[in-house]
C-alpha cells in the first residue's frame, strides 16, 4: 500500500521546482498535475442518469472501484510515498477523498499572491507565443480573465485552498507561502517531512533536475513551451516589473483581499 498525501496549490507558485526537489528522494513521488481526480469524477458519473448502475445499483462493488483508484493508479510506481497534486480541496473532490480514499487526509497548500501569479503567466505567454493562454485573447485583460473565470486555472485552485482552510482540521494542513519557499527552501522541505512524518532525506538545492517521475516528463507542447521548465542552478524568485506586465485595471480588479484566501 502506498502512503498517499495531497498537494493543492496555485499555479506559477513553485510547484514544479518543489516537486523536483522532493523527487530527489527515491522513496517519494510528488506528481505532476494529477489525473486521479478526473478518473474519480468520470467513474462516479456512471451513477447519473439511466445507467447500468442505476438499473442494478450494486453500491458496494461500485464503491470498491472508487476506493482503489489511487492505489491501482500508483501500484507500479517504485516510490512508497505519493504526494498527489491536484484540486483536491474543491468540495466535490474533497468529498471523494473522505468517502473513498482517506478519512484524515494530509494536504500541503502552496500559495502565492494572485497578482504575482498573473504576472508570471503574462510574462510566460509573452516569451512563448504558442501557448494555450494566447489562444484566449490578445490583450492582457482577456488572458487574465481566462485564468480568473469560474473554471480558470487560478480560481479552481483558490476554491480548493479556501475550502481546505475553512472546512478541515488545521492539523491536517501545511500552508507554504511561495516567497518563504524560495527564500529558504531547506526550511520548507524540513517542514514537509515533519508534517508528513516521513524519514528525513538530504536534498540538494542547486543543480536541480528538470521535473520527471519514473522517466516520464511533461509534454509542454500541450499547454505551451517552457510552462514547466525550472531554473536548475539554484532556487530564486524571478524579478519582474509587475506594473509593466499588468495594466492598472487588472491590478485593481484582482488585487483584492477576497482572493487572499489564506489570510482571511
Amino acid at each position: 500500500m502506498k502512503k498517499l498525501y495531497y498537494l493543492s496549490s496555485l499555479p506559477r507558485s513553485g510547484n514544479t521546482v518543489l516537486a523536483s526537489i522532493l523527487n530527489q528522494n527515491p522513496k517519494i513521488a510528488c506528481t505532476s498535475n494529477s489525473i486521479v481526480t478526473d478518473i474519480l469524477k468520470n467513474i462516479n458519473s456512471l451513477k447519473i442518469g439511466p445507467t447500468s448502475y442505476n438499473n442494478f445499483p450494486d453500491k458496494k462493488s461500485f464503491d470498491n472501484v472508487l476506493k482503489n483508484v489511487s492505489q491501482n493508479y500508483y501500484k507500479d510506481w517504485k516510490q512508497d510515498v505519493i504526494i498527489d497534486r491536484g484540486t483536491w480541496g474543491t468540495p466535490p473532490n474533497y468529498k471523494f477523498v473522505l468517502d473513498y480514499l482517506d478519512k484524515k487526509p494530509k494536504i500541503i497548500l502552496l500559495v502565492r499572491d494572485v497578482i504575482e501569479v498573473l504576472a508570471s503567466f503574462i510574462d510566460w505567454s509573452n516569451k512563448n507565443p504558442n501557448t494555450f493562454l494566447n489562444s484566449y485573447g490578445a490583450t492582457v485583460h482577456e488572458k487574465c480573465s481566462t485564468l480568473m473565470n469560474t473554471n480558470g486555472l487560478i480560481v479552481r485552485q483558490l476554491v480548493s485552498i479556501r475550502h481546505i482552510l475553512q472546512h478541515t482540521d488545521p492539523k491536517l494542513n501545511l500552508l507554504i507561502k511561495y516567497n518563504d519557499f524560495v527564500k529558504n527552501p531547506k526550511k520548507t522541505i524540513d517542514k514537509i517531512y515533519t508534517f508528513l512524518e516521513v524519514k528525513p532525506f538530504k536534498h540538494t538545492f542547486k543543480n536541480i533536475k528538470q521535473f520527471e517521475v519514473n522517466n516520464v516528463k511533461y509534454d509542454d507542447s500541450v499547454m505551451g513551451a517552457n510552462m514547466h521548465t525550472i531554473k536548475t542552478k539554484k532556487i530564486e524568485k524571478t524579478k519582474r516589473d509587475i506594473k509593466k506586465l499588468l495594466p492598472d485595471s487588472v491590478i485593481k480588479e484582482w488585487d483584492i483581499p477576497e482572493l487572499k484566501v489564506w489570510t482571511n
